[in-house]
């Protein structure tokens, strides 16, 4: 029986160098993500712990995000905030002209002009008015009485204030002060002053302490000065019930 000897040596093998090619590598061009409205998308990342975000993302990875649409926040639906107080300013002009009254605070003031108005064309309680609306966030007097209604013709301004008086007590408000300015060359308002003082507060009902009238000149200057139109200005204070 033939015998067959089988040798076999071990080669040993040597770790070969890898060689670099010079060349640049060619990656895929990946267009990072466009920018995002955090109020308008919600981003969700795919992590192994839901409370482990990346501080920052590579091009590739920020590829693999996935932007999600969501609607607008809703608007509360719960009341406005109620203020402990509120404040108003209002502003009034009006042209002077021969053959009408000159009304001033509800009391007649003798002069040879007065105001050319769709009313009885009271600048002061026009100007309070507006500071009453405009302290509860409500429309001008203009719109609220427009002088394109005929049924406000010639009417007491007194109308007015006693409306804008029931709006404010209706939405739990009362007048904490008023201080007001009155512009015209003339007639001089010094003797007046009181009188209109009384009647403005008794139409607000509000104490005469409260409300505070003063009168100006214009130096003389434009429409003002020279007697062809009289303004006013108001600011007012409203205080919570």
């Amino acid at each position: 029986m033939a015998t067959h000897l089988y040798t076999c040596s071990a080669v040993p093998t040597r770790p070969t160098t890898p060689k670099f090619s010079s060349k640049p590598l060619s990656l895929p061009l990946v267009h990072p993500p466009r920018p995002f409205n955090a109020r308008h998308h919600s981003i969700f990342f795919s992590s192994s712990s839901s409370n482990s975000i990346p501080p920052a993302l590579s091009p590739v990875a920020a590829a693999s995000v996935t932007s999600v649409q969501v609607d607008e926040p809703t608007t509360s639906s719960k009341s406005p905030k109620t203020l402990p107080f509120r404040v108003g300013h209002g502003f009034d002009l009006h042209r002077l002209e021969p053959g009408y009254p000159l009304i001033i605070g509800g009391i007649d003031i003798p002069h040879d002009r007065g105001c050319e108005a769709h009313s009885d064309g009271d600048v002061l309680l026009h100007c309070v008015v507006d500071a009453i609306l405009g302290a509860l966030g409500l429309p001008d007097i203009g719109q609220i009485f427009p002088d394109s209604d005929p049924k406000w013709k010639g009417a007491p301004s007194s109308v007015f204030i006693k409306e804008a008086v029931r709006l404010m007590h209706e939405a739990g408000y009362e007048i904490g002060n008023l201080d007001a300015t009155l512009i015209l060359q003339r007639p001089k308002l010094s003797p007046h002053k009181e009188a209109i003082r009384t009647n403005l507060s008794q139409l607000l009902g509000a104490d005469p302490s409260v409300v505070n009238l003063k009168a100006k000149t214009h130096e003389k200057v434009d429409s003002l000065g020279e007697n062809r139109s009289i303004a006013a200005h108001t600011v007012i204070l409203l205080m919570r019930k």
